[in-house]
């Protein structure tokens, strides 16, 4: 990979979708879907290449973590689940002929020996303007600096 690689990070419930659940899949590739920020949705479309590496965080579990690394295997294409009208994530204003709604796929690389905490990572240096500590960050795709990148990845080996 070239030095443009790009760094993420994506949040899931894990009692919808979990590290163990990616771990399983075919291939430990999913789709991406069911995002339905217009923020997070730019990201997804814009800024997700091929190759970029994304640490996968599960929200909504005690405690809340980054349980591992991802890779991005396919960049942005239009979410069928805005398309399917049985689907919870189905929105009937998104036009297949110019989609609303973008998935990437993500392929699962390894996992973290240890979960790292959200209150294990608050204030660790070089950290201190992480997206995910922010108060109020609710952002399911959110982008990662090259430097926090290193400082988690060496934290958790």
């Amino acid at each position: 990979m070239t030095d443009t690689r790009r760094y993420w990070l994506v949040k899931t419930d894990a009692s919808s979708f979990s590290w163990t659940d990616l771990w399983a899949s075919p291939k430990r590739t999913t789709r991406w879907d069911g995002v339905r920020n217009y923020q997070a949705r730019n990201m997804l479309r814009d800024g997700m290449k091929r190759g970029d590496l994304v640490f996968f965080y599960h929200s909504n579990f005690d405690p809340s973590a980054i349980v591992g690394i991802c890779e991005v295997v396919r960049e942005g294409y239009p979410d069928p689940t805005a398309f399917d009208r049985k689907d919870d994530h189905f929105d009937p204003k998104s036009d297949p002929a110019a989609p609303t709604w973008i998935s990437v796929d993500l392929r699962a690389v390894a996992p973290f020996r240890k979960p790292l905490a959200l209150p294990e990572l608050r204030g660790v240096k070089g950290l201190e303007k992480m997206e995910l500590l922010r108060k109020g960050s609710r952002l399911s795709v959110m982008p990662v600096t090259p430097k926090e990148w290193a400082v988690v990845t060496a934290l958790a080996e």
